[in-house]
């Protein structure tokens, strides 16, 4: 009896093995809209009445996640190997701006619904900082981008592309489709508004992924992809996997919409019935009915007086609140808030509110009311004879960069004689508050960090955007610290552009003494090299713990670099280091620092490193400088490498040998 009982627990349980992998290995489903799905939201996402998946709304600078509940198993049980599948959707993209869209959205495949610490805008919800790029991520994505972003290597504001573990895509093109009539590809919009079908199939037997788009207007889906890769996903898929939807919003207003889903292992997946498929809601004014047009000369005239009535009544109550739009906005600016969700988000622009006071204006904390972003809010002084003009070169470069050690500006607002911009809350203020006045010290390993942050920052500015930006005005009380204390560089109202190969016009000489190159006190013209010099004082600042200059010193430390010069020469110099470390840093960290410091800061820009080789020191891919005694400005014998520099000989070898020649 038992040898029957156990034959057939046997048998059942070969039964088992070899259906349940079959089952699992071929989920599909097909969602003409989505009434009723049970789809694992969380963020901005949401199912709207009529059954449209809305991944996000106007919120700025949030994200929304959208997945299939259930994970699906993408591997063969018996060999490992990633198995064929297919998927398609009909989406639609729109934009509050015709010529500037926003992240997107990504169609996903990773190993969890949730990502923790992710990040919005640039990082479409998905990774961060620190995991972007990790081999651990797991996470394979066919992203549809609007905004071209420089750090990831994008190549337009209006693509698809494949991404593997990373946003800088494997392989990307021009939102397109191949068109069988005309027989060449038609470019797309991604961000018009108009729906569009995105299909994704996988060979597993021939380790192809191709990605193909069309609007839904073509009868058919074109015959060639748009992408198409080798590539064998066994190397990157964990199993089970989640499928779904990522996404996430900036400052300008960009509404998300999935309209149908079809998904199918091993086959193809079902054709979505766009007949059935959601109307997608209405985007801009209604038409107005005829009557309205017409009208009745007694009903118009009544309406007409009290129009007037009405006008008078809104202007007088919102007068507080009236704002001032001018044309070069149209060109320049980035999303504009309402002076009134500002005032509010401040308490009123409350002193308890108040983060600080700059040569510029005030700086308040605030939390936007419906998003409950937090946000810092800076208030230009009407005195500032300047104001306008920094005002419109702050919108015009920060607006448009992109970079992790930048703090981003979300926008600006304003009214009357006030000028306001809006940018993310930094936790934790500023640099000079830690090495000033703060009874908490931040260690050596924060103050390395934070000065190769700064550095990367400005190695952006002055070599890798569009445009060379020279800040100006570059001194711990503008760099950020955020939550984790990562630097960031802020305050760019002096900031000055031009073109790459140009040259800088000459300009009025503005900065914060100590910091300010003296050949631009000369000449006035500020290029990269004028941010190098005050750089190398900021080294000196943070690594010193000392202000470049201290009235209240002794007559040899008065000048901050002066007296680095004098302690190098007398064999001291490791003496200048901030006494509140406490002996604990890295000797060859500090003694870099402290060098380069004297190298940015010389008096002769030709002398001067450029940035990307004042990263490469950092880096440790150059060897550090070597430096020979030197001659401090305050003895009035020369100025630093005095002797050199006019008379025209070539600076000391060992400092000729530490410079590459593009760096001078």
């Amino acid at each position: 009896m038992w040898q029957t009982m156990f034959f057939f627990k046997y048998m059942l349980l070969l039964l088992l093995c070899r259906f349940v992998p079959s089952q699992l290995e071929d989920v599909s489903f097909t969602y003409n809209g989505f009434q009723g799905v049970n789809m694992s939201l969380d963020g901005l996402a949401q199912i709207t009445d009529n059954g449209l998946l809305m991944l996000a709304n106007t919120t700025p600078v949030q994200m929304g996640h959208a997945f299939h509940p259930q994970p699906v198993h993408f591997r063969n049980s018996s060999n490992g190997n990633v198995l064929s599948f297919s998927t398609t959707f009909v989406f639609a993209l729109f934009s509050e701006i015709p010529t500037l869209g926003g992240p997107g959205i990504v169609f996903v495949i990773a190993p969890s619904r949730g990502f923790p610490g992710a990040i919005s805008t640039s990082y479409m919800g998905i990774f961060n900082t620190t995991n972007n790029g990790n081999s651990s991520n797991h996470v394979i994505g066919v992203e549809l981008d609007t905004f071209q972003n420089t750090q990831f290597d994008d190549i337009d504001d209006n693509h698809v592309g494949i991404d593997i573990n990373d946003l800088r895509s494997v392989k990307a093109a021009s939102a397109s489709y191949f068109s069988d009539q005309e027989n060449r590809y038609v470019n797309l919009s991604l961000y018009s508004g108009h729906t569009m079908q995105l299909w994704v199939e996988y060979d597993g037997t021939e380790k192809q992924l191709n990605v193909t788009l069309a609007p839904t207007t073509v009868p058919a889906k074109p015959t060639i992809p748009l992408l198409s890769l080798n590539i064998d996903l066994s190397r990157y898929m964990v199993d089970p996997m989640f499928v779904g939807f990522s996404s996430s919003t900036s400052a300008t207003k960009t509404p998300q919409y999935v309209l149908g889903w079809s998904f199918k292992m091993n086959g193809q997946a079902k054709e979505l019935s766009l007949s059935q498929l959601p109307k997608l809601p209405r985007m801009g004014p209604k038409t107005r009915p005829r009557i309205f047009s017409i009208g009745f000369p007694v009903i118009g005239a009544s309406l007409f007086f009290m129009s007037i009535v009405i006008i008078q009544f809104i202007v007088a109550r919102k007068n507080k609140f009236a704002e001032v739009r001018e044309d070069w906005e149209l060109e320049y600016g980035p999303h504009r808030f309402k002076y009134k969700d500002l005032y509010f988000a401040t308490k009123g622009f409350h002193d308890k509110e108040l983060l600080g006071i700059g040569g510029f204006g005030k700086v308040y904390k605030g939390v936007l009311p419906t998003s409950k972003v937090e946000i810092a809010v800076k208030r230009v002084s009407h005195d500032s004879t300047q104001g306008v003009k920094e005002f419109v070169a702050e919108i015009v470069s920060i607006g448009k960069l992109q970079h992790q050690n930048i703090v981003t500006l979300l926008g600006y607002c304003r009214r009357k004689g006030e000028l306001l911009l809006v940018y993310d809350f930094m936790a934790n203020g500023s640099l000079d508050k830690f090495l000033f006045h703060q009874s908490t010290t931040l260690s050596w390993k924060q103050r390395f960090q934070i000065i190769k942050s700064v550095a990367s920052a400005l190695l952006y500015l002055h070599e890798e955007w569009e445009q060379v930006v020279v800040h100006r005005d570059i001194k711990s009380s503008n760099v950020m610290l955020d939550r984790e204390m990562n630097g960031r560089l802020g305050d760019f109202g002096l900031a000055k552009l031009y073109d790459h190969g140009g040259d800088p016009e000459t300009t009025h000489v503005v900065g914060t003494f100590g910091y300010l190159a003296p050949e631009f006190a000369r000449t006035g013209k500020a290029n990269p090299s004028v941010d190098v010099f005050a750089f190398g004082v900021f080294l000196l600042e943070v690594a010193c713990g000392r202000r470049p200059i201290d009235p209240q010193a002794s007559e040899e430390c008065i000048e901050l670099v002066d007296w680095v010069i004098s302690s190098w020469n007398s064999g001291k110099i490791l003496e200048t280091v901030d006494p509140k470390l406490e002996m604990t840093y890295e000797v060859e960290e500090m003694e870099l620092v402290l060098k380069l410091g004297l190298l940015c800061s010389q008096s002769d820009p030709i002398a001067r490193p450029c940035m990307r080789h004042v990263v490469g020191y950092l880096e440790g891919e150059i060897p550090q400088p070597d430096l020979p005694s030197l001659i401090s400005e305050s003895t009035g014998e020369a100025s630093f490498w005095g002797p050199y520099c006019s008379s025209g000989k070539t600076p000391p070898s060992s400092i000729a040998d530490s410079l590459p020649s593009g760096g001078r």
